[in-house]
């Protein structure tokens, strides 16, 4: 699995935690417990009756048994969202 990760190294990608986060940053390492580094990242904090807030994080770390899904994002694609006017209910946390 780890291997998969490879392509994705400073790449921008999302990150979906086990809680139901959404982090979005530069991927700039892993482990074999996938425990990631992301780089110049933020939270998107999603809301049913206003826009997404960006929580900017910087420099963070997410340890692997957190980790639900991890994903590239289109940089082009994602700089023209327009995140006041995206309304969408917040993730629940995975349950196992």
């Amino acid at each position: 699995m780890t291997q998969a990760l490879e392509p994705y190294v400073n790449h921008l990608v999302s990150v979906i935690t086990a809680d139901g986060r959404n982090i979005v940053g530069t991927l700039k390492g892993y482990d074999q417990s996938i425990n990631v580094i992301l780089d110049e990242c933020h939270e998107r904090v999603y809301s049913s009756n206003r826009g997404v807030e960006q929580v900017i994080l910087g420099l963070y770390i997410i340890r692997g048994d957190n980790v639900a899904l991890i994903g590239e994002l289109d940089e082009e694609l994602d700089t023209r969202l327009d995140m006041e006017h995206i309304r969408a209910e917040p993730l629940n946390e995975c349950k196992t």
